[in-house]
């Protein structure tokens, strides 16, 4: 090998290696709405011209009032939604207009843990199921390996092997969303997206998936963003934080400089307005 090859190659690595696990670049989506005449139906501009990029073993907290375009920026990341314009990366790889086998390998890259783990889980499967699911739809592994794996997710979110033969209707709060994180990373994902993952339980709970969340995402090396409308719950599990107000990202940075000098009014009203969504004498760091 000749060393002009060699430092191309190398250089093709380092690339590669720093390509982020997903980026949007001036994404928009548009929707049609009911409202309007048949021909001139008005459209909602749900993102407009969204640039993010998450990184690997970083965790990007999106923040916003609802309807600010948070849910569907990670839609776009997940793969469940076409963007009207921009480009979408996996891995350095653009898979903007995406067929059967790219989204199959998106499902691969990314896992998704909804708002509330009573409706992201199947009421009729017993938890054993629903966590070896995943693994028989991407086909991995044979029936006696996903039993292991299945019992080593159970005790990587922290409940009891008893768990696997309870139904969702058997569990509380909780203990679903846990399985919900268990089944999110059940097939060894990159990056998992938490789109107001703690907004469905009390105070308490809260505390313990966020918590649960920071351990995987440090113990598994996994990128992770986490949506939510309280500033105060994104700054605890954030690397950095992305403001989102009508569509757009009106500011980014590191949480922590973020929150310390905010720039635009928005970020301002924001910390000023909403009180944390946990106890304010909560320690994040202790046993519950």
């Amino acid at each position: 090998m000749s060393p002009e090859t060699l430092i191309v190659e190398t250089e093709t690595m380092i690339a590669t290696s720093e390509a982020p696990i997903i980026e949007l670049k001036d994404v928009e989506v548009t929707f049609t709405s009911r409202t309007g005449s048949l021909f001139k139906p008005n459209k909602v501009h749900a993102v407009r011209g969204v640039n993010m990029r998450i990184e690997r073993g970083q965790t990007l907290g999106i923040v916003g009032e609802s309807g600010c375009g948070k849910s569907t920026t990670a839609n776009v990341m997940c793969g469940l939604q076409m963007p009207t314009k921009g480009q979408v990366f996996f891995n350095g790889e653009e898979v903007t207009k995406r067929g059967a086998d790219a989204r199959r390998r998106i499902g691969r890259v990314v896992s998704v843990v909804f708002q509330d783990p009573a409706t992201a889980l199947n009421p009729r499967m017993h938890v054993a199921d629903q966590l070896a699911d995943p693994l028989r739809v991407h086909g991995i592994g044979d029936e006696a390996s996903r039993a292991k794996r299945v019992k080593e997710l159970i005790s990587l979110v922290g409940l009891p092997s008893s768990a696997l033969d309870a139904l969702p209707g058997q569990l509380s709060g909780g203990q679903r969303q846990r399985v919900a994180i268990a089944r999110a990373l059940s097939i060894g994902p990159d990056a998992i997206i938490a789109d107001e993952p703690t907004s469905a339980l009390d105070v308490s709970v809260r505390a313990q998936i966020l918590n649960l969340l920071t351990d995987l995402k440090r113990d598994l090396g996994l990128a992770m963003v986490f949506i939510s409308h309280d500033i105060q719950t994104v700054r605890y599990v954030s690397d950095r934080i992305a403001v989102m107000n009508g569509g757009k990202v009106v500011e980014e940075g590191p949480a922590a400089q973020l929150l310390a000098d905010p720039k635009d009014p928005y970020t301002r009203k924001l910390l000023g307005a909403a009180p944390s969504l946990l106890h304010p004498n909560l320690d994040l760091e202790g046993e519950y």
